[in-house]
């Protein structure tokens, strides 16, 4: 009886889907950096505007310069695994820029106070 249990589990464990580390879910992102010109597509309730980002990122930390519709303005920010989320303050308040980042795209929801909307961004290439 014993055996035919063996046998039954060993079939069992042989046909049974590979696990998610044997697929290789679970591991961890790749490492992004940010660091670079991005030209952003940015619409907030219809109003449209193409903002430069400048990023230099250190570690898990951004720093940058914003220049657009809202003048040229110091930019802070994080990133964790493919998550982004930078700021930078007017006299009109704070704006927000939350999202994801896939090479050299970005793309999420900006908040310029009570107003939100979505943005996209590529990366340009660096000149030589």
């Amino acid at each position: 009886m014993k055996r035919v249990v063996m046998v039954l589990f060993s079939l069992a464990v042989l046909g049974a889907p590979p696990s998610a580390a044997q697929k290789g879910e679970g591991k961890r992102p790749a490492k992004v950096d940010v660091t670079g010109t991005w030209k952003a597509e940015v619409d907030i309730g219809g109003n449209t505007g193409e903002p430069v980002f400048t990023f230099k990122q250190e570690g898990d930390k951004i720093t940058g310069k914003y220049k657009g519709l809202l003048g040229e303005q110091d930019v802070t920010g994080k990133i964790k695994g493919d998550k982004i989320e930078f700021e930078f303050t007017t006299d009109q308040g704070k704006v927000v820029y939350t999202g994801t980042v896939d090479k050299d795209t970005m793309k999420g929801e900006a908040k310029y106070g009570d107003l939100s909307g979505t943005w996209t961004a590529k990366r340009e290439a660096a000149k030589k």
